[in-house]
């Protein structure tokens, strides 16, 4: 299929740019409903959504279907980050083109921080949806950001007069509070490898007896007695017993099934099928 460039396309539409889009848009929907369609189709998919967002930048739907359809490889991901981008431009108070673009920087790009930013961005809307404030805060803790994490929920308990929202920070606090501590322990459990050649077996092997590291624990909640601090079986991490869990991104297991998929596919690797299910 032969797409024209938005340029000569506006050049010959004499004034029907918005019936000229909807036909291509049309184009776009047939070509992706086809069960047959070879991944290269999206290339076509791509060049669509080029024409029908120039040719009619106020469409809506658009922007945000390129992001779902583009993400067979980085460059297609980047591709609909751009036209994400220009939907924001044109559709300023919507808060979706943002997430979406949130979603993208995280999910497939793996860039937190910008996708923290983006998606702070979209928290201003009063129909954003309530959980961007915890999952932005989540972002900003990963790696060593948890003094960014930590100023930025001050600054939504110092902004919200909802005592419920305001409840639900300060327990993020709390477990951002345990995370640094946990993480004082994995720098200990570190440094207890490096003197004694194994791993610990139990966490309590860094603060008691002769090959100890540390000379006491910290607790394992900031407000909340009798917690302790355990290895989780399943990922080896030294974990609060009251969360059981490390404060971090946590994602769906089929969802980091499908971005194992993915990274696969966009590095080279053997040809696999796409997931089922995407919408």
């Amino acid at each position: 299929m032969t797409v024209p460039s938005p340029a000569r396309a506006h050049a010959l539409s004499f004034g029907f740019e918005p019936v000229i889009a909807d036909y291509y848009w049309i184009q776009a929907l047939q070509l992706v409903g086809d069960a047959d369609r070879p991944a290269s189709h999206n290339a076509t998919v791509a060049a669509l959504i080029d024409l029908v967002t120039g040719l009619d930048p106020w469409v809506d739907h658009p922007y945000r279907f390129a992001a779902l359809w583009l993400t067979e490889s980085p460059d297609e991901v980047r591709h609909g980050n751009r036209l994400l981008e220009k939907g924001i431009a044109y559709h300023p108070l919507d808060w979706r083109n943002r997430f979406y673009l949130g979603y993208n920087l995280f999910f497939y790009l793996e860039d937190n921080a910008q996708a923290a930013d983006v998606l702070e961005s979209a928290m201003k809307f009063p129909d954003a949806p309530s959980y961007l404030g915890s999952f932005v805060t989540r972002l900003r803790a990963s790696g060593d950001g948890l003094d960014t994490a930590v100023l930025f929920l001050q600054q939504l308990i110092a902004g919200t007069e909802d005592e419920y929202a305001k409840a639900q920070y300060l327990e993020v606090l709390d477990e951002i509070e345990t995370e640094r501590r946990a993480r004082l322990l994995d720098r200990a459990r570190a440094e207890f490898r490096r003197r004694n050649g194994r791993d610990i077996a139990a966490p309590g092997e860094l603060w008691t007896g002769p090959l100890r590291v540390l000379d006491g624990a910290p607790a394992a909640h900031p407000q909340i007695a009798g917690q302790r601090w355990v290895i989780d079986r399943a990922s080896g991490d030294i974990v609060s017993s009251y969360y059981g869990r490390r404060y971090r991104v946590h994602s769906n297991p089929a969802d980091e099934a499908e971005k194992r998929v993915w990274r696969e596919k966009s590095s080279g690797g053997s040809a696999v099928p796409a997931p089922e299910g995407r919408s």
